[in-house]
């Protein structure tokens, strides 16, 4: 790998340059000599001394040496100086050599020598400890690091964790791994987020069909009531009809699985829509006489009176979810009031937050029923909430949630509030 010539290579060029160092220095270490002409100067001097009459012991102290004469030589000591190779000299005061001069200054000499050797190792230490320290931070930069970052890189991919980004370095080693590395996470995330995105869709598929299932249901069911009830009025003029008996009962079995039906549906739907984290509403721009077309489709529901037309206009809407608002509008006034259903239409203008002007579409649908209490007005378009005087009847407490929902989604709103009975206003905003 590239780094791992340039460590190399760099490592070399320190050890040259170490090498030369320690050249220089070798080079220049001096050991201590002895003076000649100072010792030469010595002897003449103490040769004046000894011829003056000074004793040996005199010039031993002013000269710092060992005067060793003929007559008191002891050659022990002597042959123990030369081994200490201290400095002998021939002393001839007359011309005949009647002693030694004796100077034991080699030790003096040698711990001089051995304070500038180990001078120089100290700095050939201190210059290989940074030449390590170097080297060994060139290493953990350029190779520990980066495979520590890459494992820690695993350990997060491996849990799962698909946004952790490995950093990828000019002089990582394992730059062509980073990279094929990371690509393969964005690949991983990518894929992930399709499946859940296909995971939702296919949820909020099965709710829809769920909930659009139920409209055709409730059909089937109020059409099974009123085959019933004209059964059973042929059945009381005629008691012995038993084609009229007949009817009368395969009308109940159908009413009885259409029920059935209906009551899976809303299994679905509820368990669909807990597990989804989000519902997808698109609004577009969509003319309003749809909007008075699915009232008018609802007849199953009984008597649905539309006071006055719609505005022509265009509003944002999505149409599906619009109808399903409709529906469950309609549905929920069905199950809890069981009243004649009033529809009405007109435009209002409220004022945003920033002072512009926006106008909506408002749909007024009312009923005679018994209304929701005041204290639970706020709660009933909470998720699940389901009121004190409906415990009896089926349901999730999920039909004005969903409503309150689709219409804040289409960029509109939801009020309701009790007035002869329950109204609930929906707001469609005008384009």
């Amino acid at each position: 790998m590239k780094q791992l010539r340039t460590l190399f290579i760099g490592f070399l060029l320190l050890m040259g340059v170490l090498y030369l160092v320690i050249g220089y220095f070798a080079g220049g270490l001096k050991y201590d000599q002895r003076d000649m002409v100072d010792y030469n100067d010595k002897i003449y001097r103490i040769t004046e001394d000894y011829l003056s009459g000074k004793s040996a012991a005199e010039i031993e102290k002013t000269y710092d040496c060992r005067l060793l004469l003929n007559g008191s030589s002891d050659s022990a000591e002597l042959i123990k100086l030369q081994s200490a190779r201290a400095l002998v000299m021939d002393f001839a005061p007359e011309g005949t050599v009647i002693g030694k001069v004796c100077w034991n200054d080699s030790e003096g000499l040698y711990d001089n020598s051995r304070k500038a050797t180990i001078k120089t190792l100290q700095l050939f230490w201190l210059i290989l400890l940074i030449t390590g320290s170097v080297l060994l931070l060139a290493v953990d930069y350029y190779l520990i690091r980066p495979s520590r970052e890459l494992r820690n890189y695993a350990g997060e991919i491996a849990k799962g964790n698909l946004d952790v980004k490995l950093p990828i370095r000019k002089h990582n080693p394992f730059g062509n791994f980073a990279e094929g590395f990371d690509l393969m996470r964005e690949e991983l995330r990518n894929a992930k987020e399709r499946e859940a995105a296909a995971e939702i869709a296919k949820k909020e598929l099965v709710a829809e069909l769920a909930h659009d299932i139920k409209t055709p249901v409730a059909t089937i069911i109020a059409t099974c009531e009123v085959l019933s009830a004209k059964a059973q009025r042929r059945l009381d003029a005629n008691p012995d009809d038993e084609e009229t008996k007949d009817v009368l009962e395969k009308s109940d079995v159908i009413a009885h699985k259409a029920e059935t039906i209906h009551s899976l549906m809303d299994n679905v739907f509820q368990t669909t829509l807990e597990e989804l984290s989000r519902i997808e509403v698109n609004p577009r721009e969509e003319s309003t006489e749809t909007i008075e077309s699915y009232f008018r489709n609802l007849k199953n529901y009984g008597k649905i009176i539309v006071e006055n037309r719609i505005p022509q206009c265009l509003v944002y809407m999505d149409r599906l979810r619009m109808e399903q608002v409709i529906d469950n509008l309609v549905g929920n006034s069905k199950k809890y009031a069981n009243t004649d259903i009033r529809v009405s239409f007109d435009e209002v203008e409220t004022a945003s937050g920033d002072g512009a002007s926006m106008t909506f579409v408002r749909i007024r649908v009312s009923d005679s029923g018994p209304g929701v209490p005041e204290e639970e007005l706020p709660l009933i378009t909470e998720k699940y909430y389901r009121g004190s005087s409906v415990k009896d009847k089926a349901g999730f407490g999920l039909g004005l949630y969903l409503v309150k929902t689709y219409m804040e989604r289409q960029g509109g709103g939801m009020e309701c509030y009790n007035n002869d009975g329950f109204t609930v206003e929906l707001y469609l905003k005008k384009v």
